[in-house]
């Protein structure tokens, strides 16, 4: 009897353990689903205020067309130093690398041969000139004899032309005296021009001059310096009808061309050069026309057989519309911008692309003045969700990783738009609870 009391106990117990077991699920269903239907309810009223993006107002303008070319330094003067007569050299004068002056002393040859030549010149020339007046003397002294006919004619006219062949070894002696002291002054080697000299190509005690003039230094003038660069004559056709016909303007009137370097490491010279010709002739091989600028370069900092690149402004254009780079979308299907609406949708519009300048693309087609053109903020876009469209400041930029708009959204700046769990981020979290 006991027994049978415990067995129907155990039944008992185990029922209510089942039945509670099953009941659970159904709870949590029930609490799960009104969790699901509250939210649901709740998203539609949790929405918070149009998101901000970044955008620029098309404005037409007037820019000058930049064209940028590759080019090399060059020095607007150049000279040999030369050693012009033969012998040893004996000093250097100067500091490699320095700068010198027109006429200063830089080399000495050893002038003991050639003061030894003036020396004799000097006395040739004596005994000519007393040649010369012995001669003289004679010739007047024949004079008043040959009118008396106490000589000969013929003695009278020898006594003349000794006198002329006395002259004539005057000046030749004299000759031979400045040859003398031209040949002494080359033994002092002095620069032709003002410049840079560089390093000596020849040391002390070498022979020079000994057959050639050997060359001993290089002078060049680098303030001015010159850059040469080449244009493709196409380009250079089609900017001249597009001035002609009206399309483009000169940039100014009678005055040259303005020219910026850009060095090797990317930054742009700060002096302004001016374009000073271009070539009449045009490389049969690269199709290529030579130009040439001179750019002032007062603290040498650029060196001659430099490679740099050249921004030319030839013209200007006007009504040009400019984007910022990250406001145009580049695929194989095409250039397209997005488009802010006055309603607040953003919708893409497909443009026509011309070229880069100043990290801008001009648009040729596809927008009209006062449009409102996204610049950053394309991270934010949620389907057809209206945007607030603020100014963008270009500051702002290079910043981020978004791609297109080159720049993060940074919580802080939001406010309390970026904080977890607000306005923001509820659209997240619903496809989340929904998919539950």
């Amino acid at each position: 009897m006991a027994a049978l009391i415990n067995l129907v106990s155990k039944s008992i117990a185990f029922g209510a353990c089942r039945a509670a077991c099953m009941t659970l699920p159904v709870a949590m269903v029930l609490a799960a689903c009104g969790a699901t239907t509250n939210e649901q309810a709740a998203a539609p009223s949790g929405r918070g205020p149009a998101l901000e993006v970044g955008v620029v107002t098309v404005a037409p303008r007037t820019i000058g067309l930049v064209t940028e070319l590759p080019g090399r330094l060059e020095a607007s003067r150049v000279a040999q130093v030369r050693a012009r007569v033969a012998g040893i050299l004996q000093k250097r004068l100067f500091r490699e690398g320095s700068d010198v002056k027109a006429g200063q002393l830089l080399f000495e040859i050893d002038s003991a041969p050639y003061r030894a030549s003036a020396a004799s010149a000097n006395a040739a020339l004596a005994r000519a000139m007393a040649n010369q007046t012995h001669a003289a003397a004679q010739a007047e002294r024949y004079r008043p004899l040959v009118e008396a006919k106490a000589i000969s004619e013929q003695e009278y006219v020898n006594a003349v032309a000794a006198h002329k062949l006395a002259e004539a070894d005057v000046a030749a002696a004299r000759a031979a005296v400045q040859t003398a002291k031209i040949n002494l002054g080359y033994a002092s080697v002095t620069s032709p021009i003002a410049g840079r000299i560089g390093r000596t190509l020849v040391t002390e005690g070498a022979l020079v001059g000994q057959g050639e003039a050997t060359q001993l230094a290089l002078v060049q003038r680098i303030d001015p310096i010159y850059v040469n660069f080449t244009q493709s004559s196409g380009d250079l056709l089609r900017l001249r009808k597009e001035l002609k016909s009206g399309k483009l303007k000169r940039t100014s009137a009678g005055d040259s061309a303005a020219v910026r370097v850009v060095l090797e490491d990317g930054t742009e010279y700060s002096r302004t050069g001016k374009l000073l010709f271009a070539d009449l002739t045009v490389d049969p091989t690269s199709g290529q026309v030579t130009l040439r600028a001179e750019v002032p370069n007062p603290d040498g900092e650029l060196l001659p057989g430099m490679y740099v690149r050249v921004r030319l402004e030839q013209a200007q254009a006007e009504e040009v519309i400019q984007l910022p780079q990250q406001a145009v979308m580049r695929s194989g299907a095409g250039d397209s911008v997005m488009v802010v609406g006055r309603d607040g949708k953003v919708s893409p519009r497909p443009v026509k692309i011309g070229a880069e300048q100043n990290g801008q693309w001009i648009v040729l087609e596809g927008l009209a003045a006062g449009e409102q053109v996204m610049v950053d903020g394309f991270q934010k876009l949620r389907g057809g969700a209206p945007v607030k469209a603020v100014p963008w400041q270009a500051a702002a930029a290079g910043t981020g990783r978004d791609g297109a708009a080159g720049r993060r959204d940074d919580p802080a700046k939001r406010g309390d738009a970026g904080k977890r769990g607000d306005a923001a981020g509820a659209p997240k979290a619903a496809p989340a609870a929904a998919g539950k």
